[in-house]
């Protein structure tokens, strides 16, 4: 059997048994698996990161396309409905609004304005190469905020915030690679106006990672070039891609989660707070575990919950096991019914640990419900990270993934079904054995862009 066939009976296998389904212990809630900081912890862990000299990577996965924040007008125009008819009069009505308006051809500017615009010419405009490009675009190219006379996109964006964190911040996009020139072009065009050189670099979600597709019958699909088709794997590919990072700590979010550079002050100080919480939570495990404090050990996690009871138990006076993993922290904000996943305690053989879960993983029995129902907050996906060791070496971060969590994903192709495996998610089965500290945030720093829509709230303008 060669490496491929082997590795098309895993991921058969995998299909065959369905999707992982968690046992839920229970919600994480303030008190009871998610900090809540006073604002003299905020200010003095703020000042701790400051003064630690660490050096410090943003890490964005940015590959994501830009089309489906226009899915909308896609809709209105293929299938109408009341809800996207009302969308497109939204989105008319405050066209003028959006950053990228300055940027239409002055005719169709006006058209827009005085509501004589065809809609259909418009959408085509909007998504086509002979147009702004959007529907091939990347969301990370798109112009999100308007600052003075400069239109800014959001890698743009992220990396005025990112340097406002720390000066000497290293950036890193996940992107495709065919926009890479443009994504330089845009970074040149930031330097150029803040004045300010960034040390940048990017990778792709390899593809010897893609996933097999199989059909319904369980059989892996074959295209007519005699080669099998395949599909991205998910985020949790890019767990290599994380791995080669080699600053002391690496902050994490979305390329659409970002506010306009006016707004941005209170997600600035957040990421410090975390890091600063971080640096002070492993001072204190290394010193611990040193001097084999248990008593130590029991008393921060008392105050910010890194190990459950049960876990402490589990490794008895073994604290070096106890510590010897990745940590992260990672900003909760409240849960307004988000889509995405929710901290968590987990049964992991009987102890409870801390997880961020997606919805796809818990299960539709009614006990399991009735937890989703009563989780108070939601992963906004807004870490900081340390992946090395007491002495300063690199763990081997696929050493404390669960291959077990991946997602069976399920979709359409030609009117038939189909289905392929997902790598367990970047921030769920791929950090499963991490060391979670789960802490509120505050509401403001989370403000996605998924629809173009979403520019219109406060966070944008």
């Amino acid at each position: 059997m060669t490496e491929e066939q082997r590795e098309i009976s895993i991921q058969r296998a995998k299909i065959l048994k369905g999707n992982p389904i968690l046992s839920l212990v229970r919600p994480c809630k303030i008190g009871d698996g998610i900090v809540v900081l006073s604002e003299i912890e905020k200010s003095d862990f703020q000042h701790l990161f400051q003064s630690a000299d660490k050096s410090c990577a943003l890490f964005v996965p940015a590959s994501g396309s830009g089309s489906r924040m226009f899915d909308f007008l896609h809709d209105y125009l293929h299938k109408p409905s009341e809800e996207t008819r009302s969308q497109v009069e939204k989105f008319l009505a405050n066209a003028n609004r959006f950053a990228f308006f300055n940027q239409l051809p002055k005719d169709i500017q006006q058209k827009v304005l005085d509501l004589t615009i065809d809609i259909s010419a418009f959408v085509s405009f909007l998504l086509e190469k002979n147009g702004m490009n959007f529907g091939t675009l990347p969301k990370g190219l798109i112009p999100f905020h308007q600052m003075e006379n400069f239109t800014l996109n959001p890698i743009q964006e992220q990396i005025l915030q990112g340097k406002n964190i720390q000066e000497a911040m290293h950036f890193h996009f996940t992107i495709q690679s065919n926009f890479e020139d443009q994504i330089l072009e845009s970074v040149k065009q930031l330097e150029a106006i803040d004045s300010k050189q960034v040390e940048i670099t990017f990778s792709v979600q390899d593809e010897s990672s893609d996933s097999y597709v199989f059909d319904e019958h369980k059989e892996v699909i074959i295209q007519n070039n005699g080669v099998y088709l395949r599909r991205p794997s998910g985020h949790g590919a890019l767990l290599n891609n994380l791995q080669k990072l080699n600053t002391d700590l690496v902050f994490v979010k979305n390329i659409d989660n970002i506010q306009t550079f006016q707004k941005s002050q209170k997600s600035v100080d957040t990421f410090k707070t975390l890091a600063g919480l971080l640096v002070f939570l492993k001072k204190e495990l290394k010193e611990a575990v040193h001097r084999e404090d248990i008593s130590r050990i029991q008393s921060i996690s008392d105050r910010y919950f890194l190990f459950s009871d049960e876990e402490i138990e589990a490794y008895g006076k073994d604290l070096q096991a106890l510590s010897k993993r990745p940590i992260r922290i990672c900003g909760m904000v409240k849960n307004e019914g988000q889509p995405g996943g929710g901290p968590y305690f987990v049964d992991a053989d009987g102890i409870p640990k801390k997880q961020i879960v997606e919805k796809a993983q818990i299960s539709l029995e009614n006990h399991h419900q009735q937890l989703m129902l009563r989780s108070s907050h939601f992963n906004p996906v807004f870490m900081v990270l340390d992946f090395h060791d007491m002495e300063g070496n690199k763990f081997d971060l696929q050493q404390y993934r669960n291959d077990e969590q991946y997602f069976l994903v399920e979709k359409s192709q030609k009117g038939k079904s189909v289905k392929f495996i997902e790598q367990p998610g970047l921030w769920n089965g791929s950090m499963e054995n991490w060391i979670s500290v789960f802490v509120e945030i505050p509401e403001d720093t989370f403000s996605p862009v998924k629809t173009v829509l979403d520019l219109l709230d406060a966070a944008h303008r």
